[in-house]
């Protein structure tokens, strides 16, 4: 039995609409999921009008009141649909009338202007379920990622690197890695911080004061874990099956070879939430919303990963 996952247009005025409706008639996508659309269909006929596309047959469940959304121009009626958007798939999930949910690309500045208090997805998924801390995996099928800090300043990460908190990012991986991919013993890299991982503290003692303890505590719970490592080498390893997955200390450590790999095919999952999200991994393209040139790649992938991780977690 294929299972159903909801997926949600994202910000009407970028490329959701578009991206969704050319998954609709992705025929693998159909094989592998049964989809329910999270938004609205005048808005998904449009973004199928955009592509050159009849108007998608699938399910949609309707969620706010018409508005005036124009393509490229975000606006807070626009980040209040999205938000409705969101919460509604999550509604569906968590009543069992969807086995996950698969996202298209929201604003974080609509959303705000909207009158949401949340950043993203994460941040509103993580405050509607009660999840204090949940995990931001930027996966394909080369290289996964998992982020200790995510949206933070880079001046900033240094002071809020912990071993507590690097310990909580690879033991959710670790748990997820094992339920939804299958592996049995997961090996995880992690990072250092500073070049060279340090260089025996001539560049930094992050690695000996947080996160060597860090990978001690692991090894001390059974996790196989190697670090810390060179960031300058250790996503080349990780790309030749050497490592499960690698836990990057900040947001660019760990995105830019991901997205050097997986620029058009990278998948943005939530990890350590009591429901399966997965996401696209590219913002909402205000540039070419309504032109029917956005690449429904991610979307897809996205959509197969909430799909082959559901069924493994049942």
């Amino acid at each position: 039995m294929k299972p159903r996952i909801a997926v949600t247009l994202g910000d009407p005025a970028g490329v959701g609409p578009e991206i969704v409706a050319r998954l609709c008639v992705h025929p693998p996508s159909l094989d592998a999921a049964e989809l329910v659309v999270v938004g609205r269909r005048g808005l998904l006929n449009a973004g199928a009008k955009s592509c050159g596309l009849p108007a998608p047959d699938v399910e949609v469940v309707e969620v706010g009141q018409p508005a005036e959304i124009r393509p490229g121009h975000p606006s807070p009626e626009s980040g209040r649909l999205a938000g409705a958007f969101v919460e509604k798939a999550l509604d569906l999930v968590q009543a069992g009338q969807a086995a996950a949910m698969a996202t298209a690309p929201i604003s974080k500045e609509a959303l705000k202007a909207a009158g949401y208090p949340d950043t993203g997805h994460t941040t509103l998924l993580a405050r509607r379920t009660g999840t204090e801390r949940p995990v931001m995996m930027l996966a394909g099928e080369r290289l996964k990622v998992v982020l200790v800090t995510i949206h933070k300043p880079l001046r900033e990460v240094p002071g809020l690197l912990s071993v507590e908190g690097i310990v909580h990012t690879a033991q959710v991986t670790h748990d997820s890695l094992k339920r939804y991919w299958g592996i049995t013993s997961p090996h995880l890299a992690v990072c250092g911080l500073n070049p060279h991982a340090g260089e025996g503290g001539l560049f930094g003692d992050e690695e000996s004061r947080i996160i060597a303890p860090a990978v001690e505590e692991l090894r001390s719970q059974g996790i196989v874990a190697d670090g810390p490592l060179p960031p300058d080498t250790v996503f080349w390893r990780a790309t030749r099956g050497h490592f499960d997955s690698v836990v990057c200390m900040y947001h660019d450590q760990g995105l830019i070879p991901l997205k050097l790999l997986h620029f058009e095919d990278g998948v943005n999952v939530s990890l350590g939430l009591p429901i399966i999200r997965t996401s696209v991994d590219h913002g909402t393209a205000y540039d070419l919303a309504g032109t029917g040139q956005a690449n429904p790649a991610s979307m897809i992938a996205a959509v197969r990963m909430a799909a082959e991780m559901a069924g493994a977690g049942e």
